[in-house]
């Protein structure tokens, strides 16, 4: 009889300590991050080693640098010999690789606005050639371009393998000025050589967003445009053993990007809803068995941008109104969640965004600090 009652309880009993749990991971501690001085950093970046990365302004706010941030050992990771660095995209690697985007100290011939001036200051943005980076046991490595005057960077695999975009030497018709030359997507090898990939047929240029560790790409392809975003991100696509396809949009013809992409080929990003370059977006998640699906926005909200995830397909992003104030979001098995609710009481920050998320569920993002009024990199630690 004993026996018999403890197998009709056990059901019970574990669904009790897994509701008991799924509660527990809803609720967070929530850390403000050092920075380098000046009012503003964000994490754009935590891999699975806690390794948080993003940026942070130095004083005056007229330059900003590369950030990591180990535990409580915060690393100015320098530049190039400009004024300015930045981690943009998630770096999923645990090798010790950091990637991004900095300045050199060489002027720019053209003195384009090219893509990495639209994440630097107003006051430094231009004048001097930007280029991706690789960050390794203290050491920044310039990437080579195709032949052009500017790169970017975004994420590296465990591989070694980073990717993004580079300029070649072609004057393409399609750019709005003052961007002037064609930029393709790239692959670069552990020894820093580039492959290029290629855009859809028709479209004039591509940028890679996001690898996984099968070799995966995910990026944009689009015309010219401004070097970043709106036309250029005509189609969101994906790169599987260096042939290019689109993985669809929802519902717009700009702004099609994805950010990230996990270990069993799930991708997040964002896209506009309708038709037109006025920046609307939407969170989407594209998988295998459903294809590609808008995520909507938090209650109340307008738009939404999905800005990492984790292997779980857990992701994360914000949400804005129509007045543009905007705030985290955590989405997990259909259901988009605001994070503020989440955090424990006494932590005393509004989150803005959350822009990555690790395998232990662990979220870095951008706050603002209730006492100082400063926009603050955070780490949110679930609570078990």
């Amino acid at each position: 009889m004993q026996t018999s009652l403890a197998w009709r309880l056990l059901p019970a009993a574990v669904a009790l300590a897994c509701a008991t749990g799924a509660q527990a991971q809803s609720r967070y501690s929530l850390d403000i991050l050092a920075g380098l001085g000046g009012t503003s950093a964000t994490g754009n970046s935590i891999n699975d080693e806690g390794w948080i990365t993003g940026r942070g302004n130095l004083p005056g706010n007229q330059s900003r640098h590369a950030t990591l941030w180990r535990g409580d050992t915060l690393t100015d990771l320098g530049t190039l010999g400009g004024a300015n660095s930045v981690v943009v995209f998630p770096v999923k690697n645990t090798l010790g690789i950091v990637s991004g985007i900095a300045q050199t100290n060489v002027p720019d011939p053209l003195n384009e606005t090219w893509s990495c001036g639209f994440f630097f200051p107003a006051a430094t943005r231009t004048g001097v050639r930007c280029l991706g980076f690789r960050w390794r046991d203290g050491v920044m490595t310039a990437l080579p371009t195709l032949g052009g005057t500017h790169g970017f960077a975004t994420g590296t695999n465990n591989h070694g393998q980073t990717v993004g975009w580079a300029e070649n030497t072609v004057l393409d018709p399609t750019c709005t000025p003052p961007q002037q030359l064609q930029f393709r997507a790239v692959r670069w090898a552990p020894d820093g050589t580039p492959t290029e990939l290629p855009p859809l047929p028709g479209d004039s240029t591509s940028a890679a967003t996001a690898i996984n560790d099968r070799g995966d790409i995910v990026g944009i392809s689009g015309i010219c445009d401004i070097a970043v975003g709106q036309r250029s991100a005509r189609h969101a696509v994906a790169w599987r053993n260096g042939i290019v396809e689109g993985i669809g949009d929802i519902g717009g013809d700009a702004w099609n990007t994805p950010v990230a992409i996990n270990a069993r080929g799930d991708i997040a990003g964002f896209g506009n809803i309708v038709a037109g370059i006025d920046f609307a977006p939407h969170a989407f998640l594209w998988t295998r068995k459903d294809g590609i699906a808008d995520l909507g926005t938090l209650p109340g909200d307008s738009t939404s941008q999905a800005s990492g995830m984790n292997d779980s397909g857990r992701v994360v992003g914000q949400s804005c109104n129509a007045a543009g104030v905007c705030r985290g979001f955590l989405w997990d098995r259909g259901t988009m969640r605001d994070l503020q609710p989440m955090m424990v009481e006494g932590d005393d920050a509004y989150i803005l965004t959350a822009n990555d998320i690790d395998d232990d569920g662990v979220i870095t993002g951008q706050a603002i600090d209730n006492a100082t009024g400063r926009f603050v990199a955070f780490r949110a630690t679930p609570l078990d």
